[in-house]
């Protein structure tokens, strides 16, 4: 989001309990020229005092366990988590990329000019 639309969006993400940022996510957003390899996972409960335009939620989990966060607009679209896959590491990582690619059809469908 904040590659595609940096001028009229600014996204911020976290998740419902932290972890590391998966060295496959890195991987695969690097193959694309993003480089994650800076960021680190965030809990929600750093945003708890914090107003958005719009809320999303991209998994079934978050929508369900995270707590209301005030929002001009909030929607919800459920992608499947890839680093439940399990197989060859190029399987993994072609797990990864269908999840990118398909957040990114979604982001540029629903927020895109």
């Amino acid at each position: 989001m904040n590659v595609l639309y940096r001028n009229s969006y600014q996204a911020f993400s976290a998740g419902i309990v932290p972890t590391a940022v998966n060295p496959y996510a890195t991987e695969v957003m690097k193959e694309i020229g993003i480089d994650i390899s800076t960021q680190y996972s965030k809990s929600i409960e750093e945003f708890k005092n914090t107003k958005f335009d719009v809320v999303a939620t991209v998994c079934d989990n978050a929508r369900e366990a995270c707590p209301f966060f005030p929002g001009k607009k909030i929607i919800h679209k459920n992608f499947k988590d890839p680093s439940d896959t399990t197989g060859s590491i190029e399987e993994i990582l072609q797990s990864f990329r269908v999840t990118r690619d398909n957040i990114k059809k979604w982001i540029t469908k629903t927020f895109g000019d």
